[in-house]
């Protein structure tokens, strides 16, 4: 028997009842593109990408003419638009969500309007993650039908699951049955997310397999099976560096098409990365924000790279590379503490001294060699370096 949920995909208004526009101060720091969010989202620390930008979306939505594949929000040139940024007709700016190669962008929509699913692959940090929420924000209009990855991982979370008290009283039945989110992307046409796919073990990995060659889900308990509707896709996400953990089966990867996230090319783009995301985040926390933090942020960023390519910027000098992968994220992450630690214990102004600290954090994992691969950094590059002197003398002074 052949159960196939085929109902038309509900219009959830992405934007709710808008607050009232004699908004307070704490108001006015929000995300100039955020529009209004449901009532649990509201005062979210982190609201899904649906909500975060449902003004943006909203006005993609309204100015897209272009085809749309089935039960898509909007139609494959307005998702890039939507990730990549830009303006639109009436005016209207859509902000970067992911600043990188457009043609990656392009290749990882399209991949999502035919029958393959999508991988991300790339280094930790790479904004994997950010990419595929927003994804599956501009195809679906919900992010939310996430399953994340551990080692304890069940099949269950992949499959379904049953309502024990319901099981024991009736026996198996639909009512008992406590769908996964992936199976309800297959039922109503939706984008599922699965996250460090490599860190599920490899026997749920493979109940993919069946999902993403055959598009059903088998219920062996009540001999029926769930036939995935057009719309349904998956995006999962891996990082490179977990080779070794739970490889995919050649079996499993032949069902995804591969899109790597490369690191950002140049220290321009990625000062841009960290300074736009440390924007939005510290709004969102009511942080000072301003162009005097941008030679930290730089600052910041050169001293990733420079470690992390094993070489200074001119090219000059070698230098180790430690444990860490000192990614993008981690850069936001340490740019973010510093603007807390000024905000809250300084001036309000981003200087050497709140980021010192968490610079060290970030690079210094392994006690005995990442400290002394430090010590050589500040001492070799850090201290020779013109108009990096405080920045030398805060490091020297956390890492006494």
């Amino acid at each position: 028997m052949t159960v196939s949920v085929d109902s038309t995909t509900s219009t959830t208004s992405t934007t709710s009842t808008t607050a009232a526009t004699s908004t307070s101060a704490a108001a006015e720091n929000q995300l100039a593109s955020v529009s209004t969010a449901p009532a649990g989202e509201a005062e979210a620390l982190r609201p899904h990408a649906e909500h975060a930008f449902a003004a943006e979306l909203a006005a993609l939505a309204a100015q897209d003419d272009r085809p749309r594949p089935a039960r898509w929000r909007l139609s494959p040139w307005a998702v890039a638009t939507y990730l990549l940024g830009g303006t639109l007709p009436d005016g209207t700016v859509i902000s970067p969500k992911y600043v990188g190669p457009r043609r990656i962008v392009e290749v990882a929509v399209t991949t999502l309007a035919t029958d393959r699913a999508l991988l991300l692959l790339g280094v930790p940090g790479t904004a994997k993650t950010w990419v595929s929420e927003h994804l599956a924000a501009a195809v679906s209009g919900d992010s939310t039908l996430l399953v994340q990855g551990t080692a304890g991982t069940p099949e269950e979370a992949i499959r379904y699951g049953w309502n024990y008290a319901q099981l024991l009283a009736h026996g198996p039945s639909r009512d008992a049955l406590v769908p996964s989110p992936v199976m309800r992307a297959m039922s109503e046409g939706m984008t599922a997310r699965v996250e460090e796919l490599t860190r599920i073990p490899a026997d749920v990995q493979d109940t993919l397999i069946t999902i993403l060659s055959e598009k059903t889900l088998p219920i062996p308990e009540l001999g029926q099976e769930v036939q995935a509707v057009r719309g349904f896709n998956l995006i999962a996400t891996a990082n490179n560096r977990d080779r070794g953990v739970n490889d995919l089966s050649s079996a499993l990867r032949r069902r995804f098409n591969t899109v790597i996230l490369p690191l950002p090319e140049s220290a321009d783009a990625e000062v841009d990365i960290v300074a736009r995301r440390v924007d939005q985040i510290g709004r969102s926390l009511d942080l000072p924000s301003g162009p005097e933090g941008i030679d930290e942020i730089r600052r910041v960023v050169t001293v990733f790279r420079e470690l992390r390519d094993g070489v200074t910027a001119d090219g000059r000098t070698k230098v180790k590379s430690p444990s860490g992968t000192l990614s993008t994220a981690e850069a936001i992450s340490v740019v973010t503490n510093g603007l807390a630690l000024a905000a809250h214990f300084g001036d309000g102004v981003l200087r050497p001294g709140d980021v010192a600290a968490g610079i060290l954090g970030a690079v210094v994992r392994d006690p005995a060699a990442d400290r002394v691969i430090w010590q050589e950094y500040l001492e070799a590059v850090v201290r020779e370096r013109d108009g990096w002197k405080d920045f030398y003398r805060a490091c020297r002074e956390v890492s006494a």
